[in-house]
């Protein structure tokens, strides 16, 4: 795991390009070693996938395990205690970029499987597919689906990339949000100009775009976009009890995150909010003279890039196109916008009722002694979607990150005695599966 942390590979920034190829290789290599027959690099039109296979019986199920290599650009850098690619172990945790996300949880796939090679245990056929643009939307793997449907064929996604509720409340995912994304641009005038010539004259583009920005929310906080909540799905009663009987310490969350209240659509619980409920957030904004000291300008452009979390059976196109529409009409005419959309990932729900989501839950009992919660995950694997749609593939969630592994932010970690467990529950899931749980379907 350490060499593979060592690995910048941050796929949002270009300038790490040969860093990606290097993680690539070296997944390549870890295939191999742990005992795939078959093991290839493909190229995309952006960052390669990587896959491998160890089949064994046509009659046994195939399991298609799905991680990235990708990692997140580790800005604040000041805000690191360690060095974010040279992994530091310290009180039974793994510091460094990608250590739960989703390098060390990709290892612990790894890990399962070449002890099952190893010890001559590997009745189900297993797949690999790894790729190195799923912190960017994965823009290239639907194609790559498209285009290798054979080679991916198998009975369901197996996918270690999320959390649980705490180490000693196992959960499992039966859903999560999808995702979509813009970055905005307002232009005012044609150049900066002096603000005591021009000031009160001319809008200024920043003023503007956070006037835009803030009336994307009411006073309610709920989201004020027209049609934005149409094709929101209604969970079911039962399911909702399941979901808000999930243990929930609101002091405990705001002292994770270091905030002194929580905020929100007022009639939903925190736990809604982050689960079953969508949302918009600005996840940055820059105009005008930003260095020390002051330079009375009006700015001639701001810029800010905004995403929204989406619920199963919203859309991340129609939605982006209702959130551009909202902005540009209130946008004054003193000012012209551009806007430039990325690539969006789309919800998903998992089948509770499959025979594959049972063997995950048996799995996780015989770990950890006690059966786990079921939860609705706030984050976004574009996979899941996609594998279903060109496919028919349903995916499950076996993952074993915690709230406070610091996802997307300085100081990521991984908790080891997560990392050992979630071996023995990746094996005891594919036991399950050769004791012929799948022949329930």
């Amino acid at each position: 795991m350490v060499t593979l942390l060592r690995v910048p590979s941050i796929s949002t920034l270009p300038e790490h390009k040969n860093d990606i190829g290097i993680c690539a290789q070296l997944c390549k290599e870890l295939l191999k070693r742990s005992g795939c027959d078959r093991v290839e690099i493909f190229n995309t039109e952006g960052n390669p996938v990587v896959f491998g296979e160890k089949l064994t019986d046509p009659a046994k199920p195939t399991v298609l395990v799905y991680g990235h290599y990708d990692v997140q650009p580790v800005d604040p850098l000041d805000a690191w205690e360690t060095k974010p690619f040279q992994p530091v172990i310290k009180n039974g945790k793994i510091f460094a970029r990608g250590a739960s996300d989703d390098k060390g949880q990709l290892m612990i796939q790894l890990k399962a499987f070449e002890i099952l090679v190893q010890t001559n245990t590997t009745q189900n056929n297993i797949k690999f597919m790894i790729e190195g643009e799923e912190e960017i939307g994965s823009p290239n793997l639907n194609k790559f689906i498209k285009d290798h449907r054979k080679m991916l064929k198998a009975d369901l996604v197996l996918i270690s990339d999320s959390s649980m509720l705490s180490r000693t409340m196992p959960s499992l995912e039966i859903s999560f949000r999808g995702s979509c994304a813009m970055e905005i641009e307002v232009t005012g005038p044609d150049r900066d100009l002096h603000s005591g010539i021009y000031g009160g004259a001319v809008a200024n583009p920043i003023i503007v775009l956070s006037q835009m920005l803030a009336s994307l929310h009411k006073s309610d906080n709920s989201i004020a976009v027209p049609g934005f909540y149409d094709n929101v799905l209604d969970i079911s009663s039962k399911e909702k009890l399941d979901w808000r009987d999930a243990p929930f310490d609101e002091d405990s969350f705001k002292k994770q995150i270091g905030v002194i209240e929580l905020w929100g659509e007022k009639e939903y619980s925190p736990q809604d909010r982050i689960g079953i409920r969508p949302a918009i957030d600005v996840n940055g904004i820059w105009g005008g003279y930003l260095r020390s000291g002051m330079k009375s300008i009006i700015p001639c452009k701001a810029h800010a890039k905004i995403s929204s979390r989406i619920v199963p059976n919203q859309l991340s196109s129609d939605i982006l196109q209702k959130i551009a529409d909202f902005l540009r009409s209130k946008a004054p005419g003193q000012v012209k916008v551009h806007m430039q959309s990325f690539p969006g990932g789309e919800p998903y729900r998992i089948d509770t009722n499959s025979p594959f989501f049972r063997a995950a839950a048996k799995a996780i009992e015989s770990t950890y002694g006690k059966p786990p919660v079921l939860v609705h995950d706030g984050g976004t694997l574009p996979i899941c979607y996609l594998m279903e749609k060109e496919l028919g593939i349903k995916s499950v969630l076996l993952g074993f990150g915690l709230p406070d592994d610091n996802l997307h932010s300085p100081n990521e970690k991984f908790d080891l005695n997560q990392f050992f467990k979630g071996i023995l529950t990746i094996l005891n899931f594919h036991g399950n599966l050769s004791e012929n749980v799948i022949d329930k379907r």
